[in-house]
């Protein structure tokens, strides 16, 4: 093991990327379709819905801009009521946390889910004592998008001032990890078992796609 891994800081995507959390997600967005009597995606285009802000991918699949708020009140009271842990950590996602962590990477969670959500998935899956925070999206909407969310982990995480950009690195499976990452001049991993489409990170400009826990945590410490 390397005793001097290339980043000081790992903010880690939740969905897709430590939980496989399509199954609670995926209902409740039937769910909210059902309540507005709007027809549902396909089955494939409903997996872009993990990931991204949720009104904005509503608003691109079908969801009139007017009724966009609706949608999203009918989906969380099915997700905040239970459905949120239709969900399960991936093999090996402890264990890798545990690694960095060990090898003096500081580790957080940077996730575009509402933070008050992410924080019971947390605490329910034991990844809290191995991370320094999680933080999230607002309920309002106030802060949404992944730029916005890794801004409120980099003032969290480093209040007198953040590591250089070079020793930070955003983990995600998702291009607006990869987007929200640049917009902070921060280089992003990607993960190959989450819910991007073929090519979807290579070509938002991911630094490296992993195919395992295990690689990301060599990745991660230097190895």
């Amino acid at each position: 093991m390397t005793t001097n891994p290339p980043y000081r800081l790992a903010l880690l995507d939740l969905d897709g990327t430590l939980t496989d959390s399509a199954p609670g997600i995926l209902s409740s967005v039937r769910h909210a379709y059902a309540t507005l009597d709007i027809e549902p995606p396909t089955d494939e285009t409903l997996r872009l819905f993990v990931g991204p802000p949720l009104a904005e991918t509503f608003a691109l699949h079908g969801v009139p801009a007017d009724r966009v708020p609706e949608a999203v009140a009918a989906y969380r009271d099915v997700y905040a009521a239970g459905r949120m842990m239709e969900n399960s950590l991936y093999p090996g996602i402890l264990e890798c946390l545990t690694a960095v962590r060990d090898a003096g990477v500081r580790v957080a969670v940077a996730t575009s889910k509402p933070e008050v959500y992410a924080r019971r998935i947390t605490a329910h899956f034991g990844i809290d004592p191995l991370v320094e925070g999680v933080y999230g999206a607002t309920l309002d909407g106030t802060r949404g998008s992944k730029a916005d969310v890794i801004a409120h982990a980099l003032a969290a995480t480093s209040p007198a001032g953040a590591p250089p950009r070079e020793e930070i690195v955003m983990v995600g499976d998702r291009e607006h990890d990869v987007l929200g990452a640049a917009a902070h001049g921060i280089r992003c991993l990607g993960v190959a078992w989450g819910y991007a489409v073929p090519g979807e990170l290579e070509e938002a400009g991911a630094l490296r796609v992993v195919t395992t826990t295990a690689e990301l945590a060599r990745v991660l410490r230097g190895e």
